[in-house]
């Protein structure tokens, strides 16, 4: 099944009153230092702090009645665990969390101030999936999957709908890639709502799956993982894959070090707060100036959660 135009329409407006329309900004600093004009979606001022919000609220929300009865269940270390529970709390349903032990702390209380059942597992994989098989056979909650699910990919496809509605005429949009789920929304969006705009995606080169597979034309795991954008450690799903594979224009891979200078300039020029994988977007234009000059260029920056502990010893390692 492939996502229509009314599709991404309904999961807009199903969701249009549990989520915010997030501002678009811009930067004559930025506009001059990447040879463009560059707009920032920032997601960072969403409902929870990211963009799984609108995923996770259109599955939700798209739930029946009997299901929503028994609740909703998924397992994830972040943004996504936070975006189930706020959701399930929004329709009065319960939220039942698979999270590794090691997540951080903020994430944890978060998770909990939002009245979820967390259960702790092995930082693994499989600890993770056999957790969340376990909690879902024990309680009938339905599986949100955090990525590979129509319904979150729907849901995703609100941040380049309303930044294409708010900066009519966008060249390029950038996208993070992680597990693909907001990749492929935003390619959807732009193939119902802005055929001519190119969607370009940003991937860590210590996470360098997604480039892999459009290489091999298959789900690969990155070689290594090994970077500060935490929320882009994920392989590709089945359904995000096709969607990539068919419609992005490209992937390219920025440095940590890449990264984190594009954080310190958006701390400094932007003043707001964006977490590592929300850079990675202005990180690839600034290393790829020439194939954005002169350009309109639409920049998603996913979230702003970033423990701010560990902000000092980010700027001052890089």
């Amino acid at each position: 099944m492939e996502l229509s135009k009314e599709d991404l329409v309904a999961a807009h407006d199903r969701t249009r009153a549990y989520i915010h329309r997030t501002p678009v900004l811009t930067s004559r600093y930025l506009d001059e230092l990447a040879g463009g004009n560059i707009y920032f979606k920032c997601e960072n001022f969403q409902k929870i702090g990211a963009f799984k919000i609108r995923g996770a609220m259109n599955a939700v929300l798209s739930l029946s009645k009997d299901k929503l009865e028994k609740g909703v269940a998924t397992h994830s270390s972040g943004n996504h665990a936070q975006a189930l529970a706020y959701a399930a709390r929004e329709v009065g349903t319960r939220a039942f969390i698979v999270m590794p032990e090691n997540s951080a702390r903020v994430k944890v209380d978060a998770v909990k101030g939002y009245g979820a059942e967390i259960n702790f597992c092995q930082p693994t994989l499989q600890a993770r999936e056999e957790g969340l098989q376990a909690v879902i056979e024990k309680t009938g909650a339905t599986l949100i999957h955090p990525f590979d699910d129509l319904k979150i990919i729907a849901g995703q496809s609100g941040v380049a709908k309303e930044l294409i509605e708010d900066v009519p005429g966008l060249n390029n949009i950038i996208a993070p890639v992680g597990g693909g789920g907001l990749l492929s929304g935003t390619l959807l969006a732009v193939k119902h709502f802005s055929p001519k705009t190119k969607v370009y995606a940003a991937e860590p080169e210590g996470a360098a799956d997604a480039v892999l597979s459009l290489r091999t034309g298959k789900i690969e795991s990155a070689p290594y993982v090994d970077t500060i954008a935490d929320g882009l450690r994920t392989n590709l799903g089945e359904k995000t894959f096709p969607i990539i594979q068919k419609l992005v224009e490209k992937i390219y891979t920025v440095s940590d070090k890449e990264i984190v200078d594009a954080m310190r300039l958006v701390y400094e020029r932007l003043k707001i707060v964006i977490e590592p994988s929300s850079a990675t977007t202005l990180a690839l234009v600034l290393k790829h100036k020439e194939e954005f000059k002169n350009q309109k260029t639409g920049v998603i920056f996913s979230g702003g959660n970033v423990d701010l502990t560990d902000l000092a010893r980010l700027f001052r390692n890089y």
